[in-house]
């Protein structure tokens, strides 16, 4: 049997140059605030691979500055308050949507860790004893949380997670997501874009402040992806596609800020003897796309658990 008792690790920093030259625009642990205007701005509107901005002529440097000026709360400096855990050694759990978790009564395990992560459908209601409740963070992109809600609806997945603790982690794949976060701050609809119209309020509550949102820094994805998951995908056509999934991300943001990590629902060596997630009736088999590299992070999961850097839990 496995030590449970990890080390308390200490949170590192990304190297000081990972490789494309930016390394004097990672601020604020890896979250971008208003401090960073300029150079987020230009960070993302100069993307390149593996994390392009996909349509060029609509970056703009003005709706990336005007949205994070708002986020001008010392909370959104930091993904949490350190001193809120007096005890030094932050225990975080991140949470999958993976079949493996259906049957595997890891409700309570979940819950006991200081911060629960959870991601995309993240179907809560009839599934307590296996995923738990607690919801610390919800992390997305504002595409898969739009395609979580109408793909997982049938499951029960009508709303996203709330709640006056929660917080909410942006993952910036495309303007999209800085307009809608421009718009849940000021409570206003959406302004433009293929999202023109909507209602952040209807997902993210009537009462969202900016201390409610947290936006992952640009060059911090693209040191992830560059140390951890640079897919042979990027060689082939699809390398514009290519990006880690919404769960690696969150697992490695978490990684790089908790102290010790537990990994619940993410994909094992055994993943086909599993439903794609744990909430369908009729178990379906988890289907590979062209966007993400599943068998290469299954791969580094795999390698960060026998290392002892993470707990991911098998059966």
């Amino acid at each position: 049997m496995r030590d449970e008792r990890r080390v308390c690790l200490v949170p590192h920093s990304p190297p000081a140059d990972h490789g494309g030259g930016v390394s004097s625009v990672v601020c604020c642990s890896w979250l971008c605030c208003a401090s960073s205007v300029r150079a987020v701005a230009r960070a993302h509107v100069g993307w390149h691979t593996p994390f392009p901005c996909w349509l060029v002529t609509s970056c703009s440097i003005a709706v990336v500055g005007s949205t994070l000026q708002l986020l001008n709360a010392s909370a959104n400096r930091h993904l949490f308050d350190r001193a809120a855990f007096p005890g030094g050694c932050v225990r975080c759990a991140v949470v999958g949507n993976g079949g493996i978790l259906n049957g595997s009564r890891q409700g309570k395990a979940i819950d006991s860790h200081h911060l629960v992560f959870r991601l995309n459908g993240a179907v809560i209601k009839g599934f307590e004893e296996d995923v738990g409740t607690k919801v610390s963070f919800y992390g997305f992109t504002v595409n898969t949380m739009k395609n979580s809600l109408i793909s997982y609806e049938e499951y029960g997945f009508t709303q996203i997670p709330q709640g006056k603790d929660l917080k909410y982690i942006f993952i910036p794949s495309d303007i999209r997501d800085y307009v809608m976060l421009k718009s849940a701050i000021q409570g206003s609809p959406v302004p433009e874009g293929s999202d023109k119209g909507d209602r952040p309020q209807k997902y993210f509550g009537p009462e969202a402040s900016a201390e409610k949102f947290k936006l992952l820094h640009p060059d911090f994805l693209q040191y992830l992806t560059t140390r951890f998951l640079r897919s042979e995908i990027l060689n082939t056509q699809y390398g514009s596609l290519y990006m880690p999934s919404t769960g690696a991300l969150m697992l490695l943001t978490a990684l790089h800020t908790c102290d010790q990590v537990s990994a619940y629902g993410f994909i094992t060596a055994n993943y086909e003897q599993f439903s794609d997630h744990y909430y369908e009736v009729e178990k379906k088999p988890l289907v590979f796309y062209a966007n993400h590299d599943m068998v290469l992070e299954a791969a580094l999961w795999r390698s960060l658990h026998r290392a002892g850097i993470i707990t991911l839990y098998q059966r």
